[in-house]
């Protein structure tokens, strides 16, 4: 995703400060007198072990922590007021897990955010996640939302972009946008929308986009978007979906998209989705063009029927398809197995693809087991066979309170007989305050 970005700035602060300040915040909220409101804070912390080896067999231990905290004011005659905050923190164990960092942290996001009691308006100021037609950026400023007279809906934000670091990828210094949008109810939804970058007073993005739902009748959903890079004057992307549901038990789908490469990825910001890297062909461009068929002959019991087919300019074509049947219980039991053929120009393309899962709920405990393998046609890197193997086990000791833990068995074409495991710890808090007399309530 290209919004999705860290940023080492003054605005990022150790995890711990952060929780003091929305504890300070929240604090502020249960304490001020509310006769008519009522006010609660929240919070989740997800702890995470990973165990591993890197491709040159040293031992990986990163522990990672994801906090989440929120405090807000219960919507009432003039609206709602909250802060929401939410970061990570990483400490290697053992050997060094990324780069040259034992250690790092992230601000995800923390804005103050006023929700008003009509016309869906909204207004955030702070570290957010905005998507808004072309926009999914991770941004340091203001953004507002509301709808308008006539079906018309207006959003736009300000401020400046998230991003890795400065060089050798800018991200700007400066991002600005919106979206216009109308709405008929139950029928269909448009919107026109664009997003400027700017970085030492040049323009290093503009992007215009339309996207929109379309709903006819109540059988039939269509959905898509397209982006156009001003730039480069072509279009980046084109993605469209549309839904047939001709019967209760039938539902028929179909996609297709293209990409641009080379103007789809005009401006990152991290060197995962550098043209320059060796990984993609900044030439490329691909069609895509597919469907599947549901359908469900017995009470939880689903078989899927899907196929799509990857022209590429340069790579070639490739088709993909196969079926997938899947039995569900409602809240106790899922199990199902699929099979998959890719059939391309190149031997990374050419493939049979197998997979068999199960989950099974009993009580506080869920257990999984997942199997799932690539034969492929030619060997790569000496490898035919590759699969991996998973077992998982969750408890939830309380409501609130949840542990997990995972173990991997791989062998593919970079790693042979690689073991992985995963432990994680899951708690939730949940505080109101109500307005009738200052009743607490704790989850």
């Amino acid at each position: 995703m290209k919004g999705d970005y860290q940023k080492k700035s003054g605005y990022e602060s150790p995890l711990v400060r952060m929780i003091w300040g929305i504890l300070a915040v929240c604090s502020l909220l249960i304490s001020t007198p509310a006769p008519a409101t009522a006010a609660s804070i929240s919070a989740d912390s997800t702890t995470i072990f990973r165990m591993m080896k890197s491709p040159d067999d040293k031992n990986l231990v990163p522990a990672f922590e994801y906090l989440r905290l929120s405090g807000a004011s219960n919507e009432g005659e003039y609206g709602s007021v909250a802060v929401k905050m939410g970061g990570w923190g990483r400490v290697d164990l053992a050997n060094k897990s990324y780069n040259d960092d034992q250690a790092d942290t992230d601000l995800q996001y923390g804005y103050l955010s006023y929700r008003g009691s009509k016309n869906n308006l909204l207004f955030n100021a702070g570290r957010q996640f905005v998507t808004e037609g072309v926009a999914t950026d991770r941004i340091d400023g203001v953004y507002s939302r509301s709808d308008l007279a006539a079906g018309f809906s207006a959003a736009a934000f300000f401020g400046s972009p998230v991003v890795t670091k400065q060089d050798p990828f800018k991200g700007g210094d400066l991002i600005y946008g919106g979206r216009i949008g109308h709405t008929l109810k139950n029928y269909y939804s448009l919107g026109l929308s664009a997003v400027r970058t700017g970085y030492g007073g040049s323009r290093i993005r503009e992007e215009e986009g339309v996207d929109l739902w379309f709903h006819p009748l109540k059988q039939i959903d269509l959905v898509g978007k397209s982006s156009y890079n001003s730039i480069t004057y072509n279009w980046m992307n084109h993605d469209y979906a549309i839904t047939f549901a001709p019967l209760e038990k039938l539902r028929l789908s179909g996609i297709g998209s293209y990409t641009s490469y080379k103007d789809y990825f005009y401006q990152v910001t991290t060197s995962a989705l550098s043209l320059t890297n060796g990984v993609l062909d900044p030439n490329e461009k691909v069609l895509t063009l597919g469907g599947s068929v549901e359908f469900l002959p017995v009470k939880y019991f689903r078989l899927t029927a899907d196929y799509k087919n990857y022209d590429y300019d340069i790579a070639g074509r490739a088709q993909y398809y196969g079926g997938k049947a899947t039995f569900t219980l409602p809240d106790s039991f899922v199990a199902g197995f699929s099979v998959h053929r890719m059939d391309g120009e190149t031997d990374k393309l050419r493939y049979d693809q197998y997979r068999v899962f199960a989950q099974k709920k009993l009580g506080k405990v869920d257990l999984t087991a997942d199997f799932f393998n690539v034969n492929y046609q030619n060997p790569i890197n000496g490898v035919k066979n590759t699969y991996a193997v998973t077992g998982a086990v969750a408890y939830a000791i309380t409501d609130n309170f949840r542990v997990a833990a995972d173990i991997n068995y791989l062998k593919d074409t970079v790693y042979d007989n690689a073991v992985t495991g995963f432990i994680k710890v899951t708690y939730a808090f949940d505080k109101t305050l109500g307005a009738e007399g200052g009743k607490k309530s704790e989850k």
